[in-house]
């Protein structure tokens, strides 16, 4: 289909060994099909590639003197809509007591730039519609426009369209005027209209011998295939349009590949729009198939590789390849196609098969007649040709060198089959799919990623202690991975402390930042610090990691995102039931008492972690046993559709409830709350407080000399017999007998 050059054994035929060709195709220029083949021959030793040059040129000039052919075409059905006159032409009758407007006056004084558009996108449609001879229009102004759509024969035989137009309005039918770049409808520079070209209209002559005839609407004059041909911008130089009404002059003959063009390029702007409106393997090609049908195609099918569904690498793809059948766009059901879900398995012969190893589309015109089809499965496949289907084209899914998948487009109620211009509408469509999963497929990946990095990250479990009931709860994001987290800590003395965080962003980066806040609070939880004491030392942490300090990167960079991550942080005491809070930019915590009240802590807000500059402050309170501290992130609560004020008293309501267990409280927030689709992380900790009584509390003030340390351990003793822990008693008392002896030495008294 292209310029090519053979030389001695190339050719098929021996006796043409001897010779050297060079040929190309001559294309119509107006409709892409090939009209003929240029063929330059010579003896092989004289022949050169060069000849293709000079057949190249020459079909070049082919080429030209066919649309120069056309031009004269043109201008004799021109001349002869001229000559057949239009007086009795068909329009509809005039109301009574309007008479046709003049040029500059009533409807048609003005006629924008854009109603001149709409009329000739109108005009084109009827010139492709022969059965339809009158068309009205709408207006910009309340004003309409009445289309006639006629045939006119020439006196050598040629047949076209012309299509005319009269502007309606209250003074009845008008003439066309072009309003000028004065108006409403362009930028004012000169304030004037342009009319068309005009003369006044002959009278209809009496036929004579060789003169031109038009087809008034509804005459026997058989039409062609619809047709649209576009006037060039200069179409008659040498003879100017002269007639007030003539809006449009097309010929049937060749202008049905131009309306094509039209949708075509409508179709591919529809893809661009339509196709990759989420980042979701499956939903793409899903909206590959519905753009396709049934504008392009009666069926379409979209088959992909597992490993691309779960954002993986498909590998090379080929005959007997699995693949999963993702998407199917049909005009009816078809039940002997596979279905969506199904595995399909194409054979070496088939055109997908082939389309997948040689990584080019293939056109099936009449699939009837492709056996390589049918092999894939003959009861089935004959089935469906017995249904109607009759044309198929198949295109491989290839996206930056990688072959994705394929698609298959199939015909059944479109009479025409596929043809090469199909061939290349069906590329570019699926060449704008592939990119669209591609970049599905590789978010997918790095979304499976990041996830399962913070899994990992998150606790996986509930550590032991006895100072607070726990339940949680962690959802990512649909629209990606943040950098949520919580914990659950131990500390001494019974204590716990619970921390919920979040760290600006998305993705891998975000997960991994995560992991290092969560990592630096247990080490800081190691060291027994204040609550503020804590963040301060966090905050500081996170200043020095975003200037490349400290856990700087390899690369030298700094760590972008880490400022303005939040953090909320509480350390419960079950033996004096007081809490300490202090947070770093974070939402407020909830407490539900016992009895259901809710309350959210007047907790001073803190800058989020990273800025400096100022202190953190701590809120002690005291919370009564049964007490539900509800610690959470900004994603439970904010919405783009709501400010966060209404997302916390939302929360308020939801917890309004006694009697409550730490699991229903989570299933009941989130069941009220959570979106259905959650543009953010939410991470929600909900700790039950227990308290520890006297009864199960044991101390004792000790002076600071080493002679009280036999005693601590006796005292140790009784008090574990007394609780039925007689077993801990070795152990407990070497750790007493420890922590005095080094109390004792190195601090001062009391103990």
């Amino acid at each position: 289909r292209g310029p090519v050059y053979v030389v001695g054994r190339e050719h098929f035929a021996d006796c043409l060994q001897p010779f050297a060709c060079a040929g190309t195709p001559v294309r119509n220029p107006l409709s892409g099909h090939i009209e003929a083949v240029l063929d330059l021959t010579c003896l092989r030793d004289d022949g050169d590639p060069l000849m293709l040059r000079l057949v190249r040129e020459a079909a070049r000039d082919i080429e030209a003197r066919l649309l120069e052919q056309a031009t004269q075409r043109e201008r004799a059905l021109l001349a002869a809509y001229r000559r057949a006159g239009r007086d009795a032409d068909g329009w509809p009758p005039q109301p009574a007591g309007t008479r046709p407007g003049r040029y500059g006056e009533g409807a048609g004084a003005r006629l924008g730039r854009i109603d001149l558009a709409v009329l000739r996108e109108k005009a084109e449609a009827l010139i492709a519609a022969p059965h339809r001879t009158l068309d009205e229009v709408m207006l910009s102004g309340g004003r309409s426009a009445m289309l006639l759509r006629r045939q006119v024969r020439g006196a050598a035989g040629e047949t076209g369209v012309v299509v005319e137009a009269r502007i309606l309005g209250g003074a009845g039918m008008g003439p066309i005027g072009l309003a000028g770049p004065g108006t409403a409808d362009g930028p004012a520079t000169v304030n004037e209209v342009v009319p068309l070209p005009r003369t006044t209209p002959p009278l209809l002559p009496k036929k004579q011998k060789g003169a031109a005839t038009t087809a008034l609407p509804g005459s026997p004059m058989s039409p062609t295939v619809p047709t649209l041909l576009l006037p060039s911008p200069q179409p008659f130089a040498a003879e100017p349009l002269t007639d007030d009404r003539l809006l449009l002059l097309g010929d049937p003959g060749v202008g049905r590949l131009a309306v094509l063009a039209r949708g075509r390029l409508e179709l591919l702007h529809e893809a661009g729009i339509r196709i990759g409106t989420t980042l979701d393997v499956a939903r793409t090609a899903e909206e590959l198939a519905e753009v396709a049908v049934p504008r392009f195609a009666d069926f379409a099918s979209v088959d992909l590789p597992d490993p691309v569904l779960h954002g993986e690498e498909p590998g090379p793809l080929g005959a007997d390849t699995p693949l999963r059948r993702v998407a199917v766009g049909s005009v009816r059901e078809e039940p002997d196609l596979y279905g969506v879900g199904d595995q399909v398995r194409y054979v070496p012969s088939t055109p997908q098969s082939r389309s997948l190893e040689t990584g080019r589309a293939v056109l099936e015109p009449v699939l009837a007649e492709a056996g390589g089809w049918l092999a894939q499965d003959p009861a089935r496949l004959a089935r469906v040709l017995t249904a109607g289907i009759h044309s198929l084209i198949t295109v491989p899914l290839r996206a930056r060198g990688t072959t994705l998948g394929v698609v298959s487009f199939y015909r059944s109620g479109h009479p025409a089959p596929f043809e090469e211009d199909d061939l290349s509408l069906a590329q570019e469509l699926a060449g704008r799919a592939a990119i669209c999963i591609d970049n599905a497929r590789r978010y997918t990946r790095e979304h499976n990623t990041a996830l399962a990095l913070q899994r990992s990250l998150l606790p996986k479990g509930r550590p032991e202690q006895s100072a607070v009931e726990v339940a949680y709860r962690y959802l990512p994001a649909q629209a990606g991975v943040g950098g949520d987290w919580f914990d659950v800590i131990p500390l001494s003395g019974a204590r716990v402390a619970l921390v919920v965080g979040d760290v600006v962003g998305h993705g891998l980066h975000a997960a991994a930042t995560m992991g290092r806040l969560r990592t630096a609070v247990h080490n800081f939880c190691s060291l027994d610090l204040a609550p503020d004491d804590l963040l301060a030392h966090l905050d500081d942490l996170v200043g020095r990691l975003d200037r490349g300090e400290g856990w700087a990167v390899d690369s030298g960079q700094a760590d972008s995102g880490i400022v303005g991550a939040t953090c909320l942080y509480a350390v419960y005491d079950p033996v004096s039931r007081r809490c300490a809070l202090t947070r770093a930019g974070h939402p407020l915590p909830a407490v539900v008492g016992p009895d259901g009240t809710v309350e959210f802590v007047d907790l001073p807000s803190g800058q989020p972690l990273g800025l400096g500059g100022m202190p953190f402050e701590t809120v002690e309170l005291e919370l009564a046993e049964g007490s539900q501290l509800v610690l959470y992130t900004d994603g439970l609560i904010e919405d783009r559709h709501q400010d966060i004020d209404a997302g916390l008293e939302r929360l308020r309501t939801v917890l309004t409830r006694a009697d409550r267990s730490p699991e229903e409280t989570c299933e009941a927030v989130l069941d009220a709350l959570l979106p259905a689709r959650p543009s953010d992380d939410v991470a929600l900790l909900v700790a039950r407080t227990r308290a520890l009584g006297p009864e199960r509390v044991a101390q004792w003030e000790l002076p600071s000399d080493p002679a009280v340390v036999s005693r601590s351990r006796a005292a140790v003793t009784e008090q574990l017999t007394a609780w039925g822990l007689e077993d801990l008693s070795f152990t407990v008392e070497l750790v007493a007998s420890e922590l005095v002896t080094n109390a004792i030495r190195h601090a001062t008294g009391p103990v």
